[in-house]
């Protein structure tokens, strides 16, 4: 198999290995290769300047934006001072900032995203990372200026869409973008990262598949074998790309831009309606091999979220497997009493399309936006 074929066929384990490269072009680079008069600003002006963030006025073409994007370090000594791409609570409210000032003077706003999430230590908590994130999310939502997003190498969690909303998200060939890592979610659902590989195919998080799932709006492409092989081809596709984007959202008038990039976050995901018994169902699914489903017990007030991996409900009764993960997690007496209600019932299933069929037929879905979505449960293999 020759190299075109290798990196044409890339698991998305590989890709997200890719995407870490540690001679991947970082924010500085695309800044420097792409732009001109570059005029970097610091600082938050409530706490202090976060280096995982960089940002400034720059000129991209014929365009003046504000430019802004997370950064990595080369080696030990600048990672450490870049604090290894993960941003701080000032580093958030540094970056509203310069969106503010974007958008006084009004001028576009481009955010690179590469980080491998917001910094969870101690301190940033103290200082209300979780709010920061959050305002940056609906400060940037009815920002008044054309905002593009692009994913240049990790896009992590909260710690990417902190500075990724916008009008158009693009995403380079040879990156990742989830809610969380695949060593992470490995960890958690496996309690162990030697299902990264497994998890990693199950999130769904390369670029083709966020471009079908409608999470990305355009795919760069990369150099032959990533953008580390040369840095100044993968800078001029992707400054392309963001004059091309800049064209478009540009001609929108205010009012019909902030319409579009609410109405685009709004109708990401996919939902199946039917009615079974006559009641309204809302069906969504989720990692692969699993359900996700709300239950809503007829003419009873909500009191539950599941999450159900069939292939597990074959080898247990599924109501002493429940009794087993509520007891484990510590769950409220309500959350216990609402799997009991719907499980108490449950036959032992020969395989995953029986525990599938039982379970759309069993349960009905809340409203959305409840108070159990607040609620996850995993069934393990073995107890």
């Amino acid at each position: 198999m020759n190299l075109e074929n290798i990196f044409d066929n890339l698991t998305p384990w590989q890709i997200v290995q890719l995407a870490r490269h540690p001679e991947r072009p970082y924010t500085l680079d695309y800044i420097y290769l792409m732009t001109e008069n570059f005029v970097e600003l610091h600082g938050d002006r409530n706490y202090g300047d976060d280096k995982a963030v960089v940002g400034g006025f720059a000129t991209i073409g014929d365009y003046s934006v504000m430019i802004i994007g997370q950064q990595k370090g080369r080696d030990t000594k600048s990672n450490l001072y870049r604090n290894f791409g993960m941003m701080n609570p000032e580093g958030y409210r540094k970056a509203l900032r310069l969106m503010k000032l974007a958008e006084k003077f009004n001028k576009p706003v481009i955010t690179l995203l590469d980080t491998p999430g917001a910094y969870p230590g101690i301190e940033a908590e103290q200082r209300g990372q979780a709010e920061a994130i959050a305002r940056n999310i609906l400060e940037m939502s009815r920002l008044q200026v054309p905002i593009i997003v692009s994913i240049i190498g990790e896009g992590a969690s909260g710690g990417a869409l902190g500075i990724g909303v916008g009008d158009r998200v693009l995403m380079m060939k040879y990156c990742w973008y989830s809610v969380i890592a695949p060593e992470s979610c490995s960890s958690i659902l496996w309690r162990s990262w030697d299902y990264k590989e497994q998890a990693a195919e199950a999130l769904k998080l390369t670029a083709n598949d966020l471009l079908k799932l409608g999470i990305i709006d355009r795919i760069v492409d990369e150099p032959f074998g990533g953008a580390h092989r040369n840095h100044q081809e993968a800078a001029n596709i992707l400054k392309k790309v963001l004059i091309e984007e800049l064209e478009v959202v540009s001609k929108y008038k205010k009012e019909k831009l902030l319409d579009n990039r609410i109405k685009k976050f709004q109708e990401m995901g996919f939902w199946k309606k039917y009615f079974p018994k006559g009641v309204e169902v809302e069906f969504q699914p989720a990692l692969q091999g699993s359900i996700i489903a709300n239950n809503l017990l007829a003419g009873k007030q909500h009191i539950g979220y599941m999450s159900i991996m069939p292939a597990t409900l074959a080898a247990t009764k599924p109501e002493q497997a429940y009794m087993k993960m509520v007891a484990s997690l510590g769950m409220s007496d309500g959350m216990r009493c609402s799997l009991l209600l719907v499980k108490k019932d449950a036959p032992k299933f020969k395989n995953d399309e029986e525990a599938v069929k039982w379970l759309e037929d069993k349960i009905v879905a809340a409203p959305k936006g409840s108070a159990a979505d607040q609620y996850l449960l995993m069934l393990f293999d073995k107890y």
